[in-house]
């Protein structure tokens, strides 16, 4: 029967009504972004969050494709003459596009082929007989077909037949072929080895050398269906490098073949048989027939099937990789700003100095400078006395320091400058300065500091991080941030995509003040084009700064769609209008004013009052356009206007003395800052130029199914120490603080996998591909080895 509608499909899969997919898909039809029709158009959709109207918008867009190619081959079939009723149902019924294809296969238009050829030649008929009846004896039958050389009605030539054995070989083609475009042994043959086939990999011959960061894989197995995503995209890399060799077995492939005879039909190859009613009967074309269902599965299906899973569990690897670099980055962007307070960015470096660059609260660039503090030119003291005078000028407030290298040096040098110069009430705090080289040298940073030195632009980026990472963060590339894992073997159109939209919800979710942000947080706000955003900076630069929402409709190009987008995120501080530094839409302002008017307080005095808005019935304020959820919303804006999501800014301190691998010891405890969560543990900067890793094992003394159920990135943490391997740099940390190291081992013997991309990333800004190195090996794997010793 035929599929239900792609609404009714999406509501099954998203746990909602027909009629909120259908509103959802009219909006976004119209135009809408979701995080517009998240937040504003709650009574259309029945409150579908942003998480589920982003999953809806992946599948309407799959499920319009899977129709569009469904009319195509009904289309393509009815044009043969070759679309039968059964053949139409089935084609109406399939819900995937991998089914279509199926069905599609045997009549999809193809290059001339061997069993085209033999078809041509009449063999046809002698592979329908055998195939019909097994008491035939295939050479005597075949001795009937033979045929000269010929040219078809299509004009091309054929070279007939010219003996027995040439006549069984076109019957086979034809066997094979047909047996292996039968969309029901395909879909049977698939979940076969979906469910019990064996990932092989071996290192290729005379590679082992320049393999050996990938020798975990050596001589690596592991079931189809469990071979995790970092695992998988560190097989398909090393197989991409030439470096290894990945397949795709049976369980029975894995025995030693027999010492005498022909090895038994593997399971495959009995459904093939068993499909077609193929058995040893001991009938003369028993054996002919058997060799064919052979052949179909050796030189046909075998590697077709293979190379179709393999591509399926790469792409499902991709879709987890991005998945958990989209979470990892949704945590980076909405992490807690420091706020509008005077910072001193300092870049560290060693011979090439420590750039300083010092921003106002507003973010504006005040001064610049390059000191040497460090190694060759060791201008210790004389470095604290320029920095304390430039803090003075500038009534800095905090330090931000880059986490690259130098900076526990660098670190320490503004521990000194706080020490010797307690007046200054300064605060440090160390920062990650991922994507800071690459801000520097685009034309966006060009075109901001075109007078500017490149590496002071980084001095610049690493300031503002501090002051507000949402802000400053929107301005890189999300993949140049290093958040993810395998980031450049996944695809880069799906990658961005994800990326971008996570930007964009995160942007929303917070609000910017339109009086202040830059163009290119401006440009991911909902309905909002880079081109837009230009003109809106270009006219604030030309009339001043915007004194309520309603200016922004004086901006050339941004009509009435665009402002109805946009307006509820975009926010004016100081405006003639105090509801325009909240998130409430200006649509539902004439909402607010009855609230006030029954109120019978001003706005001034109503925003921020808990205690009165909490008193006020939302229900004696709705109407035809706007509804409960809307109401609901505006007052609790009401009371906390213009609040932002993000948690209050804290930090961590890093231990006194513990700069370098070689000042770690087993059993120390130590906070640290969260860089990094994967599908198999959390990376941890503790300070020593080299993340730790807290192992999912290590996370909890209860069972954790998620990393992101325990921490994400941005979190301070505490953590011990609980092993240390100087030579590969692996450090292995655990959360689990009340217990003893022995205890830790006795526990987590078993629990550390093969998480062979699970090296964390280097602590240097000039590695653009560092959270990706495969590396000497897997971390967990060397620590569970070191966690079974006595």
């Amino acid at each position: 029967m035929p599929l239900p509608s792609i609404e009714s499909r999406i509501a099954a899969e998203l746990s909602a009504k027909p009629e909120q997919v259908k509103a959802a898909v009219a909006l976004l039809d119209e135009g809408a972004t979701v995080p517009f029709i998240a937040r504003y158009r709650k009574e259309a959709t029945g409150g579908l969050d942003d998480t589920q109207l982003r999953t809806l918008e992946e599948r309407l867009s799959y499920l319009r494709e899977l129709e569009e190619r469904r009319a195509a081959i009904i289309a393509s079939i009815d044009e043969q003459k070759k679309l039968t009723p059964e053949l139409r149902a089935s084609i109406e019924a399939a819900d995937t596009k991998q089914r279509l294809e199926d069905l599609y296969l045997p009549y999809k238009p193809k290059r001339r082929t061997k069993a085209q050829i033999a078809r041509e030649a009449g063999l046809d008929v002698l592979a329908e007989a055998l195939l019909a009846d097994h008491s035939l004896v295939p050479e005597t039958e075949a001795a009937k077909y033979l045929k000269p050389a010929f040219k078809t009605a299509a004009g091309d030539d054929n070279p007939g037949v010219a003996d027995v054995k040439a006549a069984l070989e076109g019957a086979r083609t034809i066997l094979i072929e047909q047996f292996a475009e039968d969309a029901e042994l395909l879909n049977n043959l698939r979940t076969h080895l979906q469910d019990n086939g064996i990932v092989v990999s071996a290192v290729a011959e005379g590679k082992e050398e320049p393999a050996a960061k990938f020798r975990d894989y050596f001589a690596y197995s592991e079931t189809l269906k469990t071979v995790p995503s970092h695992r998988a995209l560190a097989l398909f890399r090393g197989r991409k490098e030439e470096l290894l060799k990945v397949s795709l077995k049976l369980p029975e492939d894995m025995q030693p073949p027999p010492a005498t005879g022909q090895a038994p039909f593997n399971a495959c190859e009995l459904k093939i048989s068993a499909r077609f009613n193929i058995a040893d009967r001991k009938k003369p074309a028993d054996a002919w027939l058997l060799q064919t269902v052979r052949w179909t599965w050796q030189v046909k299906l075998a590697w077709q099937l293979e190379a179709e899973l393999l591509t399926a569990l790469r792409e499902r690897s991709e879709e987890e990789a991005i998945r958990v670099f989209a979470h990892n980055l949704h945590d980076l962007l909405l992490a807690a700003p420091a706020g509008p307070r005077a910072t001193m960015g300092l870049d560290p470096g060693l011979r090439t100095g420590v750039k300083v660059a010092i921003v106002d609260h507003t973010g504006k660039l005040l001064e610049t400078a390059t000191v040497y503090p460090h190694v060759p030119r060791n201008e210790w003291d004389r470095t604290i006395a320029h920095l304390a005078l430039l803090a003075k000028k500038h009534n800095v407030d905090l330090i931000s320091i880059g986490n690259g290298t130098a900076s526990r040096e660098t670190d320490k040098l503004a521990g000194d400058l706080i020490k010797l110069h307690p007046d200054l009430k300064l605060t440090k705090i160390v920062v990650s300065e991922a994507g800071a080289s690459v801000y520097s040298a685009s034309a966006l940073a060009a075109k901001e500091f075109p007078d500017l030195d490149v590496s002071l632009r980084g001095a610049v980026s690493i300031a503002r991080r501090l002051q507000d990472p949402l802000a400053e963060l929107v301005k890189i590339d999300p993949k140049s941030i290093g958040v993810g894992q395998y980031q450049h073997d996944v695809s880069q159109t799906k990658l961005a995509k994800s990326l971008d939209a996570v930007v964009e919800d995160c942007v929303n979710a917070v609000g910017v003040d339109v009086n202040t942000a830059s163009a290119a947080l401006l440009a991911r706000i909902s309905g909002l084009s880079s081109t837009l955003a230009e003109n809106i900076v270009r006219y604030r630069d030309e009339h001043g700064v915007f004194a309520n929402r309603a200016g922004l409709k004086k901006v050339p190009r941004l009509g009435d769609k665009t402002y109805e987008q946009a307006a509820g995120f975009l926010r004016v501080m100081n405006g003639d209008n105090p509801l325009d530094r909240s998130a409430v839409h200006p649509e539902a302002y004439p909402v607010v004013e009855r609230i006030i008017a029954d109120l019978k307080k001003p706005v001034k005095e109503v925003l921020g009052d808990g205690s009165t808005l909490k008193k006020v019935d939302p229900a004696k304020f709705t109407d035809e356009k706007f509804g409960l959820p809307t109401v609901k919303d505006i007052l609790k804006e009401l009371e906390k206007p213009g609040r932002d999501p993000r948690p209050e800014f804290k930090t961590a301190t890093f231990k006194e003395g513990v700069e370098e691998l070689k000042d770690l010891q087993q059993g120390m405890i130590l906070e640290g800052v969260v860089t990094n969560v994967t599908a198999f543990g959390a990376f941890v900067d503790i300070g020593v130029h080299q993340d730790g890793l807290v192992h999912i094992s290590m996370m909890s003394n209860k069972f954790v199914k998620d990393p992101r159920e325990v921490v994400k990135a941005g979190d301070v943490v505490k953590v011990k120490v609980l092993e240390v391997d100087q030579q590969r740099k692996r450090i292995a940390l655990t959360m689990r603080l009340d217990e003893s190291a022995q205890r830790v081992r006795d526990n987590a013997s078993g629990d550390f996998r093969r998480d062979r991309d699970s090296r964390p990333p280097q602590r240097q800004q000039q590695q653009p591909r560092r959270e990706e190195s495969v590396g000497a090996g897997a971390m967990a794997d060397a620590f569970a080895r070191a966690l079974k010793r006595p």
